[in-house]
């Protein structure tokens, strides 16, 4: 029997069925209690000015999978913020969430928009590797609490929602470079922003002036959320003040790394 997920096609939402299902999809993935979920109507009307609602569909025509953004102006000029993206649980791991990226960056390309924004946890350690690493997006700005503590979703719990905004420069698209989230030589040697205590419990620490600085980040968020305690929020308030300090002396992040063997991932931050 054909697998169903080995024909995928990518395309616009447009009848009240689909909508409806984006929104079952969102509430899949967030939580049926989740306050920040986008209505079927804005999901349609988005598209009339420029916004984009489209689908991941099967080989039987189920929706697997939907990414919802806006266009409006930044800083005087056309700007993309891509504000939903999810993919079923069943469909993941087959880089659904690039084809859906790469569709959305297309279909605002045509309009004359050459920067797509959107938010990132930055605790959550494959999302990182997907922005950086395989879509070539890079943090610009970090922003506490951006969604409020109590959004009701099980996957944020009663984190403050801190977030990065990455920017994605279109005309700069690259293909995922094999072997990019590997540790370089030396890498090792770079002060971390954020070093672990006698605990294993992390703490923003200031490096002091360094070409290159490491942030480091839990292998798995939920792993650390459903282990209780204080953890969670410790890594919240550690990654908090590393990159608020390191981008406020104008270091930027260069790379995502995630270690083959055992360790911890890191951001690399240093002057452009």
């Amino acid at each position: 029997m054909t697998d169903p997920l080995d024909s995928i096609s990518i395309r616009d939402l447009c009848t009240l069925e689909e909508y409806a299902e984006c929104c079952e999809i969102q509430e899949e993935t967030w939580g049926r209690g989740f306050s920040e979920r986008v209505p079927a109507a804005i999901l349609r009307v988005s598209q009339k000015i420029g916004g984009v609602t489209a689908g991941a569909f099967d080989g039987n025509d189920r929706m697997i999978g939907f990414v919802f953004g806006m266009t409006g102006i930044r800083e005087g000029r056309p700007a993309h913020w891509s504000d939903m993206l999810a993919v079923r649980e069943e469909a993941r791991g087959r880089h659904i969430g690039d084809r859906l990226k790469h569709f959305q960056r297309q279909q605002v390309q045509r309009i004359g928009v050459d920067v797509m924004l959107w938010t990132s946890d930055p605790l959550v350690a494959r999302n990182a590797h997907f922005n950086i690493n395989r879509l070539g997006a890079l943090p610009v700005e970090y922003v506490e609490n951006i969604y409020g503590a109590n959004t009701g979703s099980t996957l944020h719990g009663a984190l403050p929602t801190d977030r990065t905004v990455i920017a994605w420069q279109l005309s700069k698209v690259h293909a995922p470079v094999p072997g990019a989230a590997r540790e370089r030589p030396g890498d090792a040697t770079l002060p971390l922003a954020n070093p672990l205590d006698g605990e294993a419990h992390p703490h923003f620490v200031d490096p002091g002036p360094a070409d290159a600085i490491r942030v480091q980040v839990p292998v798995d968020l939920v792993a650390v959320q459903q282990a209780g305690g204080d953890a969670a929020m410790r890594w919240r308030l550690s990654v908090r003040g590393a990159f608020n300090a390191l981008l406020a002396r104008g270091m930027q992040v260069q790379r995502f790394v995630r270690p083959s063997a055992r360790g911890l991932p890191y951001y690399v931050f240093a002057h452009s």
